[in-house]
């Protein structure tokens, strides 16, 4: 008999909406619009999500990277240099608009782990 696995959860299960967008020709900014108050635990968590997460991710200086937690709003706001200036000859998504999915799909650790997600 096999078990059944499944893949941890993502912290986009936790998300109304992740998303990702210029904020000037030189920077990214991403959302993380949590569905609760527990989603935005997971999001806000700064041993989970932090600048050198983001650095990893996106292969940026981590003393770059801007998070900002605003829990009245269940959001959690990222910025960073764009790694290429918007629209140069080497920008691959002119609006940023696809530098979301490496948050989205990022694992959520098992000590954060509910049914809920």
């Amino acid at each position: 008999m096999s078990e059944s696995t499944t893949a941890p959860p993502e912290l986009g299960d936790y998300a109304i909406e992740v998303r990702s967008k210029n904020a000037g020709p030189f920077w990214v900014t991403m959302e993380t619009f949590m569905r609760d108050a527990a989603g935005y635990a997971i999001a806000a968590d700064d041993t989970f999500l932090n600048e050198q997460v983001i650095a990893n991710l996106y292969k940026v200086d981590a003393a770059q990277v801007q998070i900002f937690r605003i829990p009245a709003l269940n959001v959690v706001k990222i910025s960073f240099p764009r790694p290429v200036t918007q629209a140069s000859l080497r920008d691959r998504d002119i609006h940023a608009g696809q530098h979301h999915v490496p948050l989205a799909t990022l694992r959520v650790p098992s000590r954060h782990l509910t049914a809920d997600a």
